[in-house]
């Protein structure tokens, strides 16, 4: 299997770039200035909290919406030309959820990314999808998504990249990791996925990020009923609309951390 043991160590990272789309962008974890903050900003100071202050950089290329290609387009360059020690590579989700997507072709333009990405940065790290099970519209997509995992591992075994495995992280599969949308994480969810990160790369974590949440009292049929419909009409008729007009989230966004920046 490919390399999420939880131990590998490549010492201390001087640089950090993240590039991938919405989930890497932060969404669903608004910072007090009103910008998104998100699970690689919080793995990005686990990271420079193991340097001298000052000596560490990060830059976060990750935008909402967008698909593989785009991302191989616009990202991958400029995370070659930043040649940063250590580069976060999650792309393939906005490409699978769609109608028609084939898991094994997403999987293939991925390795030439990795395989790209790789030629210009010492270390990098995939990310694998979620287990829908549990999550409504998307539930149905299970067995695509979990595709898609198989392949990614695959191929992070053939370039020694390690693996930050979401699939097996058990505590984002409870609802209050995730925002009222139910398509990208809360400010809690995000904080777990930071912290198996910097657990993947074998660097000393404040909390397990698979810890187990408080028990929820007992949910009745009529407010589970109640919260679905507010869901599907403030959150799931939006986004198929956006799906239908050819538009997305990330038109006219750009990355919020362009340069490598001391963090």
């Amino acid at each position: 299997m490919a390399d999420d043991s939880r131990s590998f160590n490549s010492g201390t990272f001087g640089s950090y770039t993240a590039i991938g789309d919405s989930f890497t962008e932060g969404v669903g974890d608004p910072g007090p200035d009103g910008a998104f903050v998100g699970w690689a900003d919080r793995f990005a100071v686990l990271l420079a909290d193991q340097r001298p202050e000052g000596a560490f950089r990060y830059a976060n290329l990750a935008v909402r919406g967008r698909l593989l290609d785009q991302i191989v387009e616009e990202q991958v360059p400029r995370a070659k030309e930043l040649a940063p020690d250590l580069v976060s590579f999650c792309a393939g989700g906005n490409d699978i959820i769609r109608p028609g997507s084939d898991p094994d072709d997403v999987a293939e333009r991925f390795e030439r990314a990795v395989a790209d990405l790789k030629s210009a940065i010492p270390t990098v790290m995939v990310t694998t999808g979620f287990d829908t099970r549990g999550v409504p519209v998307f539930k149905h997509l299970r067995g695509k998504v979990a595709t898609y995992t198989a392949h990614v591992r695959s191929i992070a075994d053939r370039y020694g990249c390690p693996v930050l495995d979401l699939w097996s992280l058990k505590s984002v599969q409870d609802r209050r990791a995730w925002d009222e949308d139910r398509l990208h994480l809360s400010p809690e969810g995000h904080t777990r996925v930071a912290l198996r990160a910097a657990q993947v790369l074998g660097l000393p974590i404040p909390a397990d990020p698979d810890q187990s949440w408080p028990p929820l009292p007992p949910r009745g049929t009529l407010e589970v009923r109640r919260d679905d419909i507010h869901w599907a009409r403030e959150h799931l008729v939006p986004w198929i609309g956006r799906r239908l007009r050819g538009e997305s989230s990330g038109d006219h966004v750009e990355p919020k951390r362009p340069d490598l920046l001391p963090l």
